[in-house]
C-alpha cells in the first residue's frame, strides 16, 4: 500500500462531506466552517482507523504511528480521541537517540493547518515557522518549554508528539480536537478541530541545561 493511499482516502471522504457550503438562515453569508464538529470526528476516527488496520497488518512499519496521549493512562487501550496519528516525513538518523521530556525546552519548526473548509481548500494555516515546503536552510524556528511545574503548556497532541521524536525527525501530526483545544475556540481555531502540524525537532535541553 503507498503510504498516500490513507490520506488520499480520507481526503476524499472529507472533500465530499464539504461539497455544499452551509448558508445562515438569518441572511446570505456562507459559514466558513459548517458541521464542524461532526466533520472533525469523522475525519480523525475514519484516519485512525485506518492507521490501526495497517500497523495491524504490518506492525514493522514504521512510517505511521498511532501514539497514545502522555496525559492518559497506559494501561488501558482507549479511543481513538486518547491517540495521535502520525506520518514519519523524514526520520532521525539510527544512531540519533532519546526524546524530550515534559519538562524540557525543544527547539523546532512547524506548520500548523486544520482541516480544508470551505474558503481554504488546503486547511487554514492557523500558525508556522516557515512558507511553503520545509526548507532546513531556510526555514525559522522557535525555543520553548513543553510544559511547566503548574501543568501548562502545548495541547496535549503537540506535547505527546515531541516526546515521542528524535532530534532531526520530521513528523506530519494529526491531532483529535480532544487533544487541541477541545470545544473552545483559540484565535483563529474553531472549537472542535483537528490540528495538522509538520513538525521538525531540531534540538532539546533539560530544564537545567537551559541558559
Amino acid at each position: 500500500m503507498k503510504k498516500t493511499k490513507i490520506l488520499t482516502l480520507a481526503m476524499i471522504l472529507f472533500s465530499i462531506m464539504l461539497g455544499t457550503a452551509s448558508c445562515s438562515e438569518e441572511d446570505d453569508t456562507v459559514e466558513e466552517f459548517p458541521d464542524w464538529q461532526a466533520k472533525n470526528n469523522t475525519f480523525f476516527n475514519h484516519l485512525s482507523d485506518s492507521v490501526s488496520s495497517l500497523l495491524a497488518a504490518d506492525p514493522a512499519r514504521t512510517d505511521w504511528k498511532r501514539i497514545k496521549s502522555w496525559s492518559k493512562p497506559s494501561d488501558v487501550a482507549g479511543v481513538n480521541a486518547d491517540y495521535i496519528i502520525v506520518h514519519v516525513e523524514e526520520a532521525a538518523a539510527p544512531e540519533v537517540t532519546g526524546s524530550p521530556i515534559y519538562t524540557d525546552t525543544v527547539t523546532v519548526s512547524y506548520m500548523g493547518r486544520l482541516l480544508p473548509s470551505v474558503s481554504y481548500p488546503s486547511g487554514f494555516v492557523f500558525d508556522r515557522t516557515f512558507e511553503g515546503e520545509y526548507d532546513k536552510e531556510l526555514s525559522a524556528s522557535v525555543k520553548f518549554a513543553i510544559g511547566d511545574q503548574n501543568g501548562t503548556g502545548l495541547v496535549d497532541g503537540f506535547a505527546t508528539a515531541l516526546q515521542n521524536m528524535r532530534r532531526g525527525d520530521r513528523w506530519t501530526v494529526y491531532i483529535p480536537y480532544q487533544l487541541g483545544y477541545k470545544s473552545t475556540a483559540s484565535g483563529g481555531i474553531p472549537a472542535f478541530s483537528t490540528l495538522i502540524f509538520e513538525i521538525v525537532l531540531q534540538d532539546y535541553w533539560g530544564a537545567k541545561e537551559v541558559s
